[in-house]
């Protein structure tokens, strides 16, 4: 028999994030030995080892990055302290939420989904009409359109797949409705931008609204829809890596009208045929290939008040032909490079007639755009991209065609500081032929990250918009309108509830003015004026059972000197308060 005797020495010491917090049940042991232990509740920790000289004490915790440290054992205690840095994590970190209602994206706060759209009451299936009930925005009668902090409804665009939608709402007749032309389940995801928005976006002074059509369908299916105002039918079939929907919807509002007093008379009830279709292809491992088109017929007629006449009303007749075609594709080249481009047309084909007057007119747009976005690190994002519109405007009660190409290039860096601070800057420039003028718009925003559950955001920027088509007609001496954003958000998220604040304020500038309409003379643009405020929005879906339910509130002061006005004066579609309940069960 022999016996050996072994020396031992005790390394001990502790373990903490770069704010000074313990991180218990670390693990901590020598590179290369079995010898190690994990971390107490208050970060610290001791164990013996055999091994002796040279060697390497690391600290790994899940979430942080790992830590070594050399060390020397002579047969006597051993003491480090190790302090980890947490591991950067887009999941967990912070986001941009200033002027910002994201939805479908359940990285950042998801507010309205497609089926929370349909099931908005009095929103009857509409885009359009669900965001009323988010603030920020304004309800003007029932037109159905967006108002948006103090903005017109020309002050907001729409996007779909990062593709511009000139005409986004149904045409119609004086004193009615229009809606919004696309159907809220074609989209995985909404982005309604109140403001701040980014620097890939332009001509638009208040808001854009970007949709996110579908990915790749996974059932086949056939749709049939019948209402006692029309009927739908729509089928998706899918093969390995491609698939196609299409539909085909009749309305005709002749049942409703009979049943249903209108303080207007009626000539011709509103009727309509639309057909769509959607084509899906999967390309490489990454790349999805999309195309959307859709066709829409529409006619109307309605009695309205005529200044000029003496039996103080004639008729208004509306036929609108519609066609709007979208492709996509997006895809990563590799592990650095993402790229988006895209083409889009529009034509839109509208014969008016009020009385003996001849109200027609003719819109085309195409759009083709390029986006590319480049992952240097984690931390470090930088999107770039350029974009062109070639537009054609013919006004028959004008006889006069406005013919505009639009080029604009952007660049945004995305930058985390940490998961908790995020930073956002870019610019954009544009040049507008009809105007022959260029323009600068800088942008930037930041959020930080109080804790799991409340962060601070803010936005700022310049946006600029071209005056509209119906003075352009008449002048070509004329430039840019612009407006500033300066937005302040804090929301806090906790237990299914959403708390969500925002103060804003926003200036005119350049605005359109005129002594009287038909006086090319007076034209100029030294119009001004300024929109601020407060908004506010609960949602709740856990208080009452089987229930949820949301709040907003508005509160804006608005003012404008532009058109006609005499003075800095409220325009007509700005009201100070604005509340909205919705509650589901």
């Amino acid at each position: 028999m022999s016996t050996m005797g072994y020396a031992q020495s005790t390394i001990s010491g502790s373990i903490s994030d770069n704010h000074g917090n313990p991180l218990g049940f670390a693990n901590i042991f020598i590179e290369n030995t079995f010898d190690g232990t994990s971390s107490n509740d208050d970060g610290t920790f001791s164990f013996t080892t055999n091994a002796t000289g040279n060697q390497v004490l690391v600290a790994d915790f899940l979430g942080y990055e790992q830590s070594k440290q050399s060390i020397t054992i002579q047969d006597v205690a051993v003491h480090v302290d190790f302090v980890l840095k947490e591991v950067f994590n887009k999941l967990k970190a912070v986001t941009v939420t200033a002027g910002a209602f994201e939805a479908s994206d359940e990285k950042k706060v998801s507010v309205l989904k497609p089926l929370d759209i349909v099931t908005t009451a009095g929103a009857m299936g509409d885009i359009s009409n669900a965001l009323q009930t988010l603030p920020g925005t304004t309800t003007v009668g029932e037109s159905g359109r967006l108002f948006v902090r103090g903005g017109s409804s020309d002050e907001t665009q729409t996007y779909i797949d990062g593709m511009h939608v000139p005409v986004a709402y149904t045409s119609g007749t004086p004193n009615t409705a229009v809606r919004g032309r696309f159907n809220p389940f074609m989209f995985k995801g909404t982005v309604f931008n109140t403001g701040g928005y980014s620097a890939e976006y332009g001509q638009a002074l208040s808001s854009v609204l970007l949709l996110n059509t579908n990915d790749f369908e996974v059932k086949e299916r056939i749709d049939i829809s019948l209402m006692t105002i029309g009927a739908g039918l729509s089928g998706t079939k899918i093969w390995d890596k491609t698939a196609i929907t299409a539909s085909l919807d009749y309305t005709n509002l002749t049942p409703y009208f009979k049943i249903v007093k209108h303080r207007f008379k009626i000539i011709n009830p509103w009727e309509s045929i639309n057909g769509a279709i959607s084509f899906r292809q999967k390309t490489g491992k990454t790349g999805m290939f999309k195309l959307y088109a859709t066709k829409n017929n529409s006619k109307s007629g309605v009695e309205v008040f005529d200044f000029y006449t003496t039996d103080h009303t004639n008729n208004f007749d509306a036929k609108n032909d519609n066609l709007f075609i979208n492709g996509s594709w997006k895809g990563a080249l590799n592990d650095k490079w993402l790229l988006k481009t895209g083409i889009s047309y529009t034509k839109d084909i509208n014969d008016n007639r009020f009385g003996a007057k001849n109200l027609s007119n003719t819109f085309s747009e195409l759009h083709y755009k390029i986006n590319t976005s480049y992952f240097l690190n984690p931390k470090l994002t930088l999107k770039m991209g350029g974009e062109q519109f070639h537009v054609s405007n013919h006004e028959k009660i004008y006889e006069k065609t406005i013919n505009d190409n639009i080029s604009a290039g952007f660049v945004e860096a995305n930058i985390y500081l940490s998961q908790k601070l995020v930073l956002r800057a870019g610019g954009r420039v544009e040049y507008v032929s009809s105007l022959d003028k260029v323009n600068w718009s800088p942008r930037f925003s930041t959020a930080y990250k109080v804790n799991d559950q409340s962060q601070f955001s803010f936005a700022a920027g310049k946006f600029y918009q071209n005056p509209m088509d119906k003075y352009r007609f008449q002048t070509r001496n004329l430039d840019f309108e612009s407006a500033n954003h300066y937005i302040l958000n804090y929301q806090i998220e906790k237990n299914k509830r959403l708390i969500r604040t925002e103060v804003y304020y926003k200036s005119y500038q350049n605005l359109f003015k005129f002594d009287s309409p038909y006086d090319t003379k007076t034209y100029r643009q030294n119009g001004n004026g300024y929109a601020t405020g407060l908004d506010v929005f609960y949602r709740d879906m856990t208080s009452i059972k089987n229930s949820k339910f949301w709040i907003s509130y508005s509160y804006l002061i608005s003012e404008r000197d532009y058109l006609d006005f005499p003075n800095q004066a409220t325009p007509d579609f700005v009201a100070k308060h604005h509340v909205s309940l919705v509650y589901k069960y």
